[in-house]
């Protein structure tokens, strides 16, 4: 069966590609908006772990929607919130049997209630999956430690293919630099560059 999954290039939807690869035919796919070309990181990391990748196009009017979210509720949740969402749903129509994320049982944003999970599933004929659902950050960290090659920083300061990134430079281009830092809380992202040696 294929599989879509939503991909950065992080550690998270990386373990979450690697725990699906016995059971599936795993494509990973970067959601963009094309403000950035930062995707072409996690198309190397997908190379680099034997992947097949494609960049799936999502609408820019739904970054600006998120983007004024953002700069009306002060921070970002709902606006990555509905980023992810509408990147569900895009690679849902993409004619996957199954699509997936690498959403994690302790992460705040994005989230993915079981009831939005049924209803991406019966309308449009797919299986949802999300791997690490069971997995807390720490058991996660533990499994990435001993796994990937991974570069970790600031959200400024490594390049990967999230919306996150995006939204984050839309709000930059318009407001000025500074203006990110009142909006975004400060929190280290990671880059995977492989698996290690063993």
């Amino acid at each position: 069966m294929r599989l879509g999954l939503l991909y950065s290039g992080g550690k998270d939807s990386t373990l979450a590609a690697l725990l699906l690869d016995n059971f599936y035919d795993v494509t990973l796919m970067t959601a963009t908006f094309g403000i950035t070309d930062d995707w072409t990181y996690a198309r190397d990391t997908a190379e680099s772990l034997d992947f097949a990748f494609e960049r799936l196009d999502l609408d820019p009017d739904v970054a600006a929607d998120a983007v004024e979210t953002i700069r009306t509720d002060g921070f970002p949740r709902n606006g990555i919130q509905r980023v992810h969402q509408h990147a569900l749903e895009a690679l849902a129509e993409s004619g996957f049997d199954a699509v997936a994320d690498g959403t994690r049982r302790d992460d705040r944003v994005p989230t993915v209630s079981r009831a939005q999970a049924q209803s991406l599933e019966d309308r449009h004929d797919v299986d949802y999956i999300a791997p690490l659902s069971g997995f807390g950050r720490q058991a996660v960290d533990r499994l990435v430690d001993s796994t990937l090659d991974v570069t970790v920083g600031p959200s400024e300061e490594i390049t990967r293919a999230d919306y996150e990134a995006e939204l984050r430079a839309l709000i930059a281009e318009a407001d000025g630099q500074d203006s990110i830092g009142s909006l975004f809380p400060a929190h280290e992202q990671t880059h995977v560059r492989g698996v290690q040696d063993r």
